[in-house]
């Protein structure tokens, strides 16, 4: 429940200050401009586009909000673009925000009070929203209402404030720390899968058109399979491979030219970068292999438990370079093959 002294004096700056967005830089533009608007535009992820598609039509036939909707998943697949989509296909306002945003109750009461009908309120990090906050939410998501305490101590009463039929869009990167309430009280759950090199390759054609860049489809391919099959990467090295092009030749992006910006870049066949063979490089050199704890890793190589978790673990266990067993972490053979270290058998 909320009391009404957690309430902010003005609702309408309150609201402004949690959900307007506040990238006004070039990158950042040049960014949500690479960004696909509609579902037919959006490239990958068939088995969530469907299913969507559907739920889209049957909520604009009935006139009534969709579902909330979870979508989880590793960073950079999409889930933000995603919400965004879904938002222009309703033609709905969308409202954007972020778990760790939300300190007080009544942060989250300053932007369900300002909602309107139909309107998408995208929360990211969403398993990073405090209890509090949450069970606030619970009725919100339900019942379209939060409860108010008025008054202190026997003279205290409850009123109930109504909301306005809104959709709820929750990201997640973390699926495990998000509560069993808060996850049962979605409608819809879709997990984001990491992207196949073509699908990779689709998305550099179509940005390197939205960039005006000329590039082969041998840089294309080159420039997919290096992406660690993920969107947000794919645009980043699109971008730093066209600086390369533009300042050293011509501007066009053939297989060499992209071949030597990414060499410079540090980023090897597979789409390693410095940490990752860093990360690699560790366990195979100070810990004969693994396994070897997240903890003990994080400090061997100054990273961050979450960071190790969350951005560099999932892919190289993707393609195979890395085990997480019940001990800890190992290297695979193919670990070994790629740094080009000696492979003991015993370890097997």
């Amino acid at each position: 429940m909320l009391n009404e002294e957690t309430f902010p004096e003005n609702l309408s700056e309150e609201f402004d200050r949690l959900v307007t967005p506040k990238a006004t830089s070039e990158e950042a533009k040049i960014e949500f401009t690479l960004r696909p608007q509609t579902l037919a535009d959006f490239v990958g992820q068939e088995q969530i586009k469907e299913p969507l598609k559907i739920s889209i039509e049957a909520a604009k036939k009935r006139d009534e909000p969709i579902e909330h909707i979870l979508l989880y998943g590793n960073p950079g697949l999409g889930k933000t673009t995603l919400a965004n989509i879904i938002a222009k296909e309703l033609g709905v306002n969308f409202k954007i925000t972020a778990g760790p945003a939300l300190e007080k109750v009544g942060d989250l009461a300053a932007i369900l009070s300002n909602l309107e009908k139909g309107d998408i309120l995208f929360i990211d990090e969403i398993h990073r929203l405090n209890k509090t906050i949450e069970e606030i939410l619970y009725t919100a998501m339900e019942d379209y209402a939060i409860d108010i305490i008025v008054g202190k101590g026997p003279t205290a009463r409850t009123l109930r404030m109504p909301l306005e039929k809104f959709t709820l869009i929750g990201a997640t990167t973390k699926m495990s720390l998000l509560s069993g309430p808060l996850r049962d009280r979605f409608g819809h759950i879709y997990h984001l899968n990491f992207y196949e090199t073509n699908e990779i390759g689709h998305i550099i054609n179509r940005n390197a058109k939205l960039l005006e860049t000329t590039i082969e489809e041998e840089a294309v391919k080159l420039i997919a399979e290096r992406s660690r099959k993920t969107p947000r990467v794919a645009n980043r090295l699109l971008k730093r491979v066209r600086d390369y092009a533009e300042v050293r030749h011509d501007g066009k992006i053939d297989k060499e030219i992209a071949n030597n910006s990414l060499k410079m870049l540090n980023i090897d066949a597979f789409g390693l970068d410095d940490v990752d063979r860093k990360l690699l490089t560790s366990i195979i050199e100070n810990f004969q292999g693994g396994p070897v704890g997240l903890n003990t890793l994080a400090a061997a190589i100054a990273e961050e438990m979450d960071t190790i978790e969350t951005v560099y673990e999932p892919y190289l266990m993707q393609i195979g370079m890395l085990e997480r067993t019940p001990r800890g972490r190992k290297a695979t053979k193919q670990a070994y093959d790629h740094l080009n270290k000696k492979f003991n058998q015993t370890l097997l």
